[in-house]
C-alpha cells in the first residue's frame, strides 16, 4: 500500500506536487481550487449561473453581469473563457472553507472535471495535507 506523501506541494510550483492518487483528494485542503479556473458558457450554464436563454446574449454582456455579481474575475474575448472569480486567499468561490469540498461539485466546470488529468502538470496535484 502507498503511503500518503510526506511534503505538501506548493500550488504555484508544479515541481513540486505529487503524482495524483484519488485517495489523496480525502486529505487535502482542495488545494487545486486555488488555481484559476477558466469556464465556458455551457459551464456557467451547468453550474446554474447563466440559464439557456441568457447563453444566447453576446458573452462580453454576461461578462460583465457576472463580474458585478462576483462570480468572475475575467473575461478572454479571443477564447471566449470565463475565470472564475476566487476569495482574497485565492481559493474557488465555490470552496467551502470549513470542510474545504466544492459546493457545487456535481455542477462543477469541465476544467475542474478533468483536474489532474489536464492542467499544469498532467498527472499530479498540489496535495496539501489538512
Amino acid at each position: 500500500m502507498r503511503q500518503k506523501p510526506t511534503v505538501a506541494a506548493d500550488v504555484q510550483r508544479p515541481s513540486t506536487w505529487v503524482r495524483y492518487r484519488a485517495r489523496l483528494c480525502r486529505s487535502c485542503q482542495g488545494t487545486c481550487c486555488r488555481l484559476p479556473v477558466e469556464v465556458s458558457v455551457g459551464d456557467l450554464v451547468r453550474m446554474g449561473v447563466v440559464d439557456a436563454f441568457e447563453a444566447e446574449e453576446p458573452p462580453h454582456r454576461l461578462a460583465r453581469r457576472l463580474a458585478r455579481q462576483g462570480i468572475i474575475e475575467h473575461y478572454s474575448p479571443g477564447r471566449q473563457l470565463f475565470t472564475l472569480a476566487r476569495l482574497a486567499n485565492e481559493d474557488c468561490i465555490y470552496l467551502d472553507q470549513r470542510s474545504r469540498r466544492c459546493t457545487i461539485y456535481e455542477r462543477r466546470p469541465e476544467t475542474c472535471r478533468q483536474h489532474p488529468h489536464i492542467g499544469p502538470r498532467p498527472g499530479y496535484c498540489a496535495w496539501r495535507p489538512r
